[in-house]
């Protein structure tokens, strides 16, 4: 049974921008390319039923993450029939996707409430699929289709439409830039985002990095700003305990209390969150993570205001950057990306 229904699918692909599709008949290596791809950004994954181990591979991929990754979302793709829809859905597939229309899958997929992306190359076969209660509709092969003029072409008299095109998307910025541009909703991408290269040599910190890039360059090319705002500030227990100054905060207000090994993280509903280190650094009131939304282009955009920074700290899911030097009250200033 499907973890994710229909609309929380649909609202993953619209705010990330991009579907990775990939298969591989290892359920190790598959396992380690979905890793990669989660750890970069990605949240809504597309397995291909391209093979013949494509079912078990996808059914251990689907129970591996339900613990280690249960925020991942995963698909079936290149699905042509409803049989196969239904096996892949009974093995826990939150969306199918399909290099074709297939009306019995529509069907299938909203008696479930599971999100179906039929593949459409006309404004009809487009037109046809949303009547039949469609969301996004896959163009495939998007180049051959038109590329990003025909998302253009066909958003003008319909901008309602939302078009993920599939085939002929670069892996680089100016590709990205232009699909974008032109209107798509989002884009998937396959062996230009997980290379045959990258996987052979278990490369899959490339794959990751390449994520994170792709869906920097996804969010430039919406306009969504570089320096987002605050991820979270930083108290340092000058007078007082961390574990008193969390407590207090979470009696207070009612915030959701988490202790790691060097500080206590609180959070309420809303965005932004308040870091209680246990051992302040330094004699600094408190320090403050500004969230970005690419962090390669934000280091370069400060480098080139002439602002001195830090040694990164790289992890597979978190990039942070001091600033060498302090605010002018003096306090600690880091550029923060993370999932």
């Amino acid at each position: 049974m499907a973890r994710f229904m229909r609309l929380e699918v649909i609202n993953a692909i619209l705010d990330v921008g991009v579907v990775p599709l990939f298969y591989n008949g290892d359920a190790g290596a598959a396992v380690e390319v979905a890793g990669a791809l989660a750890r970069g950004g990605a949240r809504v994954i597309e397995f291909t039923n391209r093979g013949e181990m494509a079912f078990p591979v996808f059914t251990e991929l689907v129970r591996h993450f339900a613990k280690a990754g249960p925020d991942i979302i995963l698909g079936a793709g290149s699905v042509v029939d409803a049989p196969t829809a239904a096996l892949y859905i009974a093995s826990g597939a939150s969306f199918i996707v399909g290099p074709n229309h297939n009306p019995e899958i529509t069907r299938l997929c909203n008696r479930r409430k599971i999100a179906y992306m039929p593949g459409c190359a006309t404004e009809t076969e487009i037109m046809q699929a949303e009547e039949l209660g469609v969301e996004i509709c896959k163009i495939f092969p998007g180049e051959s289709a038109g590329g990003p003029g025909f998302i253009s072409a066909v958003l003008a008299p319909c901008p309602w439409h939302r078009l993920l095109p599939t085939g002929g998307v670069d892996a680089t910025e100016s590709s990205i830039s232009e699909w974008i541009k032109a209107g798509a909703a989002a884009i998937g991408m396959g062996s230009k985002l997980v290379t045959a290269a990258a996987v052979q040599e278990k490369s899959f910190d490339l794959i990751t990095s390449k994520t994170a890039q792709t869906i920097g360059w996804i969010k430039k090319a919406r306009g969504i700003p570089l320096f987002l705002g605050i991820e979270h500030a930083g108290l340092h227990p000058l007078k007082t305990s961390a574990a008193a100054i969390a407590d207090w905060y979470e009696k207070t207000f009612g915030f959701a209390k988490q202790e790691g090994a060097i500080s206590y993280f609180l959070s309420g509903a809303g965005k932004g969150r308040i870091e209680v280190l246990k051992k302040a650094p330094g004699s600094e009131p408190m320090h403050v993570a500004v969230q970005v939304s690419n962090f390669e282009d934000a280091v370069s955009a400060l480098r080139a205001r002439g602002i001195a920074l830090k040694e990164p700290i790289m992890e597979p899911d978190l990039k942070i950057i001091y600033l060498q030097e302090p605010d002018p009250e003096g306090n600690i200033v880091h550029l923060w990306w993370g999932k």
